[in-house]
């Protein structure tokens, strides 16, 4: 998998994530370039100089501002080591219903590692799967955030439940988020773009909520929805 951009890479090699190799395009004099560069001799990470018109061709986003790293496949998490490491906190775990759009869980991953999600739960089937595009948009936060990839969302949702998770849907007609008591071991699903949350899947959470709409359009991009929610749950938790 490559990862491109600054940002990314900076991210990158500040993570525990193994690196194969990066490709630095010549000639770059920015004081940002130079502090990478700087840091990537630091890190001992093997690297090489090449034209821009090398990185141009190996790019896949087309944006990798003179930086691609190559690293092995995405690393996913296992689901119940997750749930073991966070038994003795208030876990804030998101689970993605279907989220089939890369941009928008590049989004979800940066907005998550922001607001100190513990981990995200993603399907194998109808959602998409963190790639070059995910790495990009999330400007490097995957390498931060747990992702779990599980065979069947509800299954997952049963087993967070077991232990004593609470599930809340966010899903248009539930009861309003600012009336929903965040506080304590919480997971959040999310819908996918088209679909909102599934109906099984709706019918095993404990409780369905709402973000409150006031103009022309009732529904919010998933990326911006997941924000708002996290987010709350984020003010419950600290100041209130």
């Amino acid at each position: 998998m490559k990862v491109e951009g600054r940002n990314s890479v900076y991210e990158l090699i500040s993570s525990t994530k193994t690196v194969d190799k990066i490709l630095v395009q010549n000639g770059l004099r920015d004081a940002p370039s130079r502090e990478l560069i700087a840091q990537i001799k630091e890190s001992g990470i093997k690297f090489t100089f090449a034209e821009k018109s090398v990185l141009d061709k190996e790019s896949t986003t087309k944006k990798h501002q003179g930086f691609i790293a190559f690293v092995t496949d995405f690393e996913y998490s296992d689901l119940d080591d997750v749930i073991e490491e966070t038994m003795d906190k208030d876990a804030f775990i998101l689970v993605l219903d279907g989220i089939e759009d890369t941009h928008n869980l590049g989004s979800i991953i940066r907005v998550a590692d922001c607001s100190g999600v513990d981990a995200i739960v993603i399907g194998k089937r109808r959602s998409a799967s963190v790639n070059e595009t995910v790495m990009r948009i999330s400007e490097g936060s995957a390498n931060h955030v747990k992702v779990c990839r599980v065979g069947n969302i509800n299954d997952a949702i049963k087993k967070l439940k077991e232990k004593m998770i609470w599930v809340y849907a966010l899903e248009l007609g539930g009861q309003n988020i600012y009336k929903t008591n965040l506080k304590g071991r919480v997971a959040v699903v999310i819908g996918g773009e088209d679909t909102g949350v599934n109906h099984l899947t709706k019918n095993l959470c404990d409780g369905i909520m709402a973000i409150p709409m006031y103009g022309k359009i009732n529904s919010l991009n998933a990326s911006v929805a997941t924000g708002v929610a996290v987010y709350e749950v984020v003010r419950q938790r600290n100041f209130t």
